[in-house]
C-alpha cells in the first residue's frame, strides 16, 4: 500500500508544483488545477487532434448552428461559448484547454444544445462525443472577434498553446437581418448596433488579412440553408475530415428551410439604413446582400 501511494505522489506533484505562480491559477484556481488533473484522462484521445477551430464574426449570424452541426461529426468536438481565448490569455496549457472544450461540449449536448430558445441538437449523431478525434474547437464568434480587436496576438498565442494549426471560420448572414436581430436582443438603438456591426467587420478583415488563406473559411448562412450537405461537406474538407452521408443527412434535417427575415420588423431610421447601406457597398464579402435580397 505504501508503495502505491509513493508512486502516485510524484505524478500529482508534477501537475501542481509551482502552479500557484501561474496566471491561470490566480484567475481560476479550482478550474486550473482541476483541468490539469482531469486532462490525464483524455491524454490518448487528445494525441490525435490536429487542428483547433475558432469562429469570428457577428452575433446572431448562424455560428451557433454551424458549431452545433460540426459538434455532431464523429471526429470533431466543438464547445458552445466556452470562450477559448480567455483561457489562452490566462495561461492555460494545451491539454487543459482541450479538456475544457471536451467537457463543455459534453455538458452542452446533455442540456440539448440550446441557445436563445432554439435547439441545435442533431439526433443520432455525435454531439458531446467522438469516435476518432481530429478537430477540437469553440464557438464564440463575437467575443473572439472582440478579443482579437484589442489583442491581435491571441491567435498566435492559441497556436503556440495547442501546438497545431488554428482554423478560423466566419459565418455571414444578410447584414440587415443580422443588425435587426442584434437590435431585437440588445438594449441599444439600432444605429448603435450598426456601429457595432461595422467595428466587427473591420476586425474580421484585419484578422483575415493576417491569416494564411488555407486557415480561413467564410460561408454564408443563406447558402447553408439552401444546400446544407454541400456547404457542410466543403467546411469539413477545410477542416481536414470526411463528411459521412448519414451525418450530412442528419444535419440537413435540422436546418430551417428558409432564413428568418428579422429585418422586416426592425424600427429602421434613415441614419441607420444609410450607414448600413454604405457599409454593405464598401465590404466585398457583403456585396451579394441588399435589404430586398436574401
Amino acid at each position: 500500500m505504501k508503495t502505491k501511494q509513493a508512486n502516485r505522489r510524484p505524478s500529482v506533484a508534477r501537475v501542481v508544483s509551482g502552479v500557484r505562480e501561474l496566471p491561470g491559477f490566480r484567475n481560476y484556481p479550482a478550474l486550473y488545477v482541476g483541468s490539469a488533473l482531469r486532462s490525464r484522462r483524455y491524454r490518448d484521445d487528445l494525441a490525435s487532434v490536429r487542428a483547433f477551430l475558432v469562429f469570428i464574426g457577428h452575433p446572431r449570424s448562424g455560428h451557433s448552428l454551424v458549431g452545433s452541426l460540426l459538434d455532431a461529426h464523429p471526429r470533431m468536438v466543438v464547445s458552445h461559448e466556452l470562450d477559448a481565448l480567455k483561457y489562452v490569455a490566462a495561461g492555460y496549457r494545451r491539454d487543459q484547454l482541450l479538456t475544457l472544450v471536451l467537457e463543455h461540449a459534453r455538458a452542452n449536448a446533455a442540456a440539448g444544445r440550446t441557445s436563445w430558445g432554439y435547439s441545435y441538437a442533431v439526433p443520432g449523431q455525435w454531439q458531446g462525443r467522438y469516435r476518432d478525434l481530429a478537430v477540437v474547437g469553440d464557438k464564440r464568434g463575437r467575443m473572439t472577434t472582440h478579443r482579437l480587436r484589442t489583442r491581435s496576438d491571441l491567435l498566435d498565442r492559441l497556436a503556440a498553446t495547442v501546438r497545431m494549426p488554428v482554423k478560423v471560420v466566419q459565418v455571414v448572414r444578410n447584414p440587415y437581418d443580422n443588425v435587426a436581430t442584434m437590435f431585437k436582443r440588445g438594449e441599444v438603438p439600432i444605429e448603435t448596433q450598426v456601429g457595432r456591426y461595422q467595428a466587427l467587420c473591420e476586425t474580421v478583415d484585419a484578422v483575415a488579412a493576417r491569416l494564411d488563406p488555407a486557415d480561413f473559411h467564410r460561408l454564408h448562412h443563406e447558402d447553408l440553408v439552401d444546400d446544407t450537405p454541400g456547404v457542410l461537406a466543403a467546411l469539413c474538407g477545410f477542416l481536414g475530415v470526411d463528411a459521412p452521408a448519414d451525418y450530412l443527412d442528419a444535419c440537413d434535417g435540422v436546418v430551417f428551410p428558409s432564413p428568418n427575415r428579422t429585418r422586416d420588423t426592425a424600427p429602421w431610421n434613415p441614419e441607420a439604413r444609410e450607414a448600413l447601406d454604405a457599409l454593405v457597398a464598401a465590404t466585398p464579402w457583403l456585396g451579394r446582400y441588399g435589404f430586398d435580397e436574401r
